[in-house]
């Protein structure tokens, strides 16, 4: 009797001190960044393809191409570890590297505007829409942890949570970071009518 008033006492004061929270919400930020990197991959998967359809354009823009196929290469070759969301250095250059990407792939889109082959090739078509469809989800699940962070680093460095955090090690975590923050919910354009690279909202 004594052990299981011990053991509901320290269940309640860990319930009342935020600590079953921490576990709820450091689940959710896993989760979202397990969205976004199944979407970042979605969008490296399909790049090849691209490329290749690109290749059988007679004289395209050789420098355009060679570099989103060096800024993917890049790219997918930061390991992405569960690990990565709590050091904040590793997320700066994954979030770089993934700019990087999205730069030189805005700026294939815009050259291929030159090349009517290529507007009127449906596979090419195919592989746009695609792309756009994926640079939609990879915007929302960026935005979905942001907010999943934010909530969780909120949590971490309120009173009395912070006193938890504290005792069992719960740290903020690094979040992106934005050029401008109004405009974090703005997806990048894929836009063939358009007469310069359209520059993403954010870094990714």
């Amino acid at each position: 009797m004594i052990r299981f008033l011990v053991t509901l006492a320290a269940v309640l004061s860990l319930s009342g001190c935020g600590y079953n929270q921490f576990q709820s919400l450091d689940e959710q930020a896993n989760a979202a960044w397990s969205e976004v990197l199944s979407q970042y991959q979605r969008r490296a998967d399909l790049i090849p393809n691209i490329v290749n359809t690109v290749k059988g354009e007679a004289n395209f823009e050789q420098e355009t191409l060679t570099r989103v196929i060096e800024a993917r290469a890049r790219a997918t070759s930061v390991q992405a570890t569960p690990e990565l969301v709590n050091d904040a250095e590793a997320l700066k250059k994954f979030q770089a590297a993934q700019g990087e990407l999205s730069s030189a792939l805005s700026r294939l889109l815009v050259v291929t505007e030159n090349y009517p082959n290529l507007k009127a090739n449906q596979g090419f078509q195919d592989l746009r829409v695609q792309l756009e469809g994926t640079e939609n989800r990879i915007t929302v699940a960026r935005n979905r942890y942001i907010q999943a962070v934010a909530a969780y680093n909120v949590h971490t460095r309120s009173f009395p949570n912070n006193l938890t955090a504290m005792v069992f090690g719960y740290d903020p975590k690094p979040n992106f970071t934005v050029q401008n923050e109004a405009a974090i919910t703005t997806a990048p354009t894929v836009d063939f009518g358009t007469a310069q690279p359209t520059a993403p909202a954010a870094s990714r």
